[in-house]
């Protein structure tokens, strides 16, 4: 099977790494409105993730990774590094615009540049920078085949997609609100189990307050 995919990925590199790119891409928004459990799914929302990353973020992927592989050939230390910094200095803060503003457009924002402005400094200083989303660019440069490298990108961009949406919906663009979106503070979840077992309390208290007052009424009846 691993064969075969590589042999059709070998003979149609253009529209297998795009393809696989889009859907994972696409993929991102499903999980993220599926962990968020809403009642209904907006389906719409994932169309225009689904478009964006077809029309724009999988061909701009495919052919970047082949300039870059032009420019500077060579999986060697210097070679890779080269590629990675002009891939983080140009090609994330433009991937990373085209989202926010193309969703925005295909929503029908009247300001299509809100969430660009609120929440892409966040988004690129703080999370895409880091060691970690730059870390599978460097694997990528370094052992992944040319004709792959686009799908490759694609699996590690399912779980940047799931963080974009969820930045761009819920968040402030910054990987600490994720976090806590996932896994909410200790203190919260104390709070919330002190505030149940108070009301659990008051409501036992209200209930032997009812119960002594029915004893006193009957009392006074019997007397």
């Amino acid at each position: 099977m691993r064969k075969a995919f590589l042999r059709q990925v070998r003979r149609f590199p253009w529209a297998t790494n795009v393809t696989l790119y889009g859907c994972l891409f696409a993929g991102g928004d499903f999980v993220h409105q599926w962990f968020s459990r809403k009642e209904e799914m907006d389906w719409r929302h994932t169309r225009n993730v689904a478009v964006v990353a077809f029309s724009f973020h999988g061909n701009f992927n495919f052919f970047w990774m082949r300039f870059l592989e032009r420019r500077f050939p060579g999986n060697s230390a210097g070679m890779v590094l080269r590629k990675l910094l002009l891939d983080q200095t140009t090609a994330a803060p433009l991937a990373t615009s085209v989202f926010y503003t193309g969703v925005s457009f295909l929503e029908g924002k009247e300001d299509i540049l809100q969430d660009w402005r609120e929440k892409f400094l966040n988004t690129y200083r703080k999370c895409t920078t880091r060691v970690p989303v730059c870390l599978h660019q460097f694997v990528n440069f370094a052992l992944v085949p040319l004709y792959v490298r686009t799908t490759f990108t694609g699996c590690c961009a399912f779980i940047w997609a799931t963080f974009l949406c969820f930045s761009r919906q819920s968040g402030d663009g910054t990987a600490a609100a994720a976090l806590a979106w996932m896994f909410p503070p200790k203190e919260l979840t104390v709070d919330l189990t002190e505030d149940k077992a108070e009301s659990a309390q008051e409501k036992g208290q209200s209930k032997e307050k009812e119960h002594v007052l029915k004893d006193e009424a009957a009392a006074s009846k019997q007397k």
